[in-house]
């Protein structure tokens, strides 16, 4: 009579694949769990938070020009000669431009991160903050809209020039290509309201295209696009497409009147 025998080793090698395969199931399970919560965390968490900080930024800028000869420090100041939101008043500057009379004023230069205006864009009902620089530790990322250091502020002669986020850290500028021609832009600072009015729309240029952001606003990958003469300049950029920074969206503004606080 024969006496079967017992394969241990076939056992203990399905025992250990079985066991190769639970680990691995239990691997990719975490894995998806941990991507899918840093998914809410950048498309939920980072939006929900920096936009609390906006607003509540807005409020504090907002309580700080209500207060009777509160000046806020380093903020970017204007001979607001323009009142009333009428069209702007013509004269001419030393270069032998038009400009809108009484809008060029003088500037301390905010500190670096200093939240010291608020943008205002009607047609995306959006309401936030502008700081100095475009950092996005310490501006962008906050939720805030940065100014591009070396640029004009506004009201003066220039391109007052702007960056903000397309998606995440509370996506200002999300909805940018909503806007159309003859929308308006608003800047309020301690010392006036500036309405710029939106007349071009550059819908996609390269990342590095600095001429967009220089004082007489040309692409320089795109000439057909841009001014030509001095003015006075507001300029919104963001990234596009959507949830990539390959290209820039640039949104150019022209300002049309100034009101005095």
């Amino acid at each position: 009579m024969r006496v079967p025998v017992v394969q241990h080793r076939g056992r203990r090698r399905r025992a250990l694949g079985r066991r190769a395969l639970w680990t691995g199931g239990e691997f990719l399970v975490t894995a998806g769990v941990v991507l899918l919560l840093l998914v809410v965390h950048e498309l939920w968490w980072t939006n929900r938070e920096a936009r609390q900080g906006a607003e509540h930024q807005v409020r504090a800028l907002e309580r700080q020009w209500a207060t009777p000869g509160a000046v806020s420090g380093g903020t970017a100041t204007a001979n607001t000669g323009l009142v009333g939101g009428s069209s702007p008043r013509r004269g001419t500057s030393a270069d032998g431009s038009t400009t809108p009379a009484g809008s060029t004023g003088s500037a301390s230069a905010p500190h670096r991160s200093q939240a010291y205006a608020v943008l205002t864009i009607p047609r995306l009902h959006l309401r936030v903050p502008i700081a100095e620089g475009v950092s996005k530790q310490n501006v962008l990322n906050k939720g805030y809209v940065g100014h591009y250091p070396g640029n004009q502020q506004p009201g003066q002669a220039g391109n007052f020039a702007l960056a903000g986020h397309r998606n995440t850290h509370g996506e200002p500028f999300r909805y940018l290509p909503r806007l159309r021609l003859k929308d308006t832009v608003q800047v309020e600072t301690s010392v006036a309201t500036f309405t710029y009015t939106v007349d071009k729309i550059l819908p996609q240029t390269s990342a590095i295209d600095s001429g967009v952001i220089r004082p007489i606003p040309r692409s320089i990958v795109r000439p057909a696009y841009g001014f030509s003469q001095p003015g006075y300049y507001v300029t919104l950029t963001t990234c596009t497409p959507e949830f990539t920074s390959r290209y820039r969206m640039v949104v150019w503004g022209t300002l049309t009147s100034t009101r005095a606080r």
